[in-house]
């Protein structure tokens, strides 16, 4: 089976502009990357896209090894 650690969702921008949020595994941790010095804006269905993101990211970092 193949672990699946890292999710992108789309945003946009202050400005507009399409952006993603990252998240990922790193170490049994959840990380979010949010664009470079900006704000993501999420409409209500990209919120439950991260949401849904974050809960498998949960997951799967408690099945991780850590180190």
């Amino acid at each position: 089976m193949v672990v699946r650690n890292e999710w992108s969702v789309n945003c946009r921008d202050v400005a507009g502009r399409r952006r993603d949020v990252v998240v990922f595994v790193d170490q049994g941790q959840v990380v979010l990357t949010a664009p470079p010095g900006e704000t993501a804006v999420l409409s209500p269905l990209e919120v439950g896209r991260l949401r849904a993101a974050l809960r498998d990211a949960v997951v799967a970092a408690s099945v991780s090894p850590e180190e």
